[in-house]
């Protein structure tokens, strides 16, 4: 059953619009006076047809495939970049991640890094697509595509499932991960990493790192925990990924937000220890927006 927390949007268009405006004021920054041009030209390479969206060039524009639809929409033509690179947004779905205190969700901040590092993919004219994994680790997927209108695509994907494509689990996570994957890309993945193993689901993923590359983006979700003071001495907790519940002390309920962040703190250090790099981000969502755009445009600039 769904309910209305679930129907709403877990980012909206003013908040994708923010991010983009912060990402073009730091562009801004770096891209003013003696810096090679984060740009190569107008590629040739011939993706394929889509619906007209704000700032496309008219140069892009199928006049012959417009006017089969009367011009509503006008239909561009969309092109990839030799240098472009592939973008592709590892994201958790699992039910923890749907969980949160005070109207804060981890998905919500799961979803805000989706748009963070959508749109930084938009500014480099790169490609970007996403890819989900549950409780269980089914994989499915939205193929990457250029442009603003895909970010939005790939977070309705995340949030209510739309156009997700499942991914055939033909071995490893990794292995199928890697099979949905056609070009070497930027690929951050983004969880609170609350399961059984995080150990070995690291290893999975650093085991990426020979092909693309790969860096987790850690969402803390002590928060999360961090509930308000109860007067009963025995609470009823309910496990949203295993459908079990179990009695807990009151003290023990006390210390959930510290045992939240000290399991971080150790997948943090594991992840590290397989050469993985990690950015750990909060609910502030200012905060974390500049620091995972700041990272991910540094990686790319660099890359690139």
């Amino acid at each position: 059953m769904r309910t209305r927390e679930h129907d709403q949007s877990l980012v909206d268009l003013s908040a994708i619009t923010e991010i983009e405006l912060l990402i073009l004021r730091r562009m801004r920054e770096v891209t003013i006076g003696e810096h090679r041009n984060t740009f190569r030209g107008a590629g040739f390479d011939l993706v394929g047809l889509r619906d007209w969206q704000p700032g496309d060039r008219l140069s892009q524009v199928d006049w012959a495939q417009s006017t089969i639809t009367n011009f509503n929409p006008m239909i561009v033509r969309e092109f990839e970049q030799p240098s472009t690179a592939g973008v592709v947004a590892v994201a958790d779905t699992s039910l923890s991640t749907r969980c949160g205190a005070n109207g804060a969700l981890i998905a919500g901040a799961i979803a805000r890094a989706i748009a963070t590092i959508g749109m930084s993919a938009v500014f480099f004219q790169d490609s970007f697509g996403l890819l989900t994994f549950d409780a269980q680790f089914h994989v499915s997927g939205v193929r990457p595509r250029i442009g603003k209108g895909q970010v939005i695509h790939c977070l309705e994907a995340y949030q209510h499932g739309h156009g997700l494509q499942d991914v055939k689990a033909t071995g490893t996570l990794s292995e199928n991960i890697g099979g949905f994957i056609r070009k070497t890309s930027l690929i951050p993945v983004i969880s609170d990493c609350l399961f059984d193993d995080p150990r070995h689901v690291l290893e999975e993923l650093s085991s990426l790192n020979s092909v693309h590359d790969v860096f987790l983006v850690l969402i803390d979700s002590a928060f999360a925990f961090d509930l308000p003071p109860v007067s009963a001495g025995w609470i009823e907790a309910f496990d949203v990924e295993t459908g079990r519940s179990r009695l807990m002390s009151q003290r023990t309920v006390r210390a959930l937000a510290r045992r939240a962040a000290e399991w971080q703190d150790e997948v943090e250090r594991t992840a590290k220890d397989l050469d993985m790099d990690v950015l750990r981000l909060g609910i502030d969502e200012a905060k974390s927006d500049i620091a995972l755009m700041e990272f991910v445009i540094e990686r790319r600039l660099r890359k690139g």
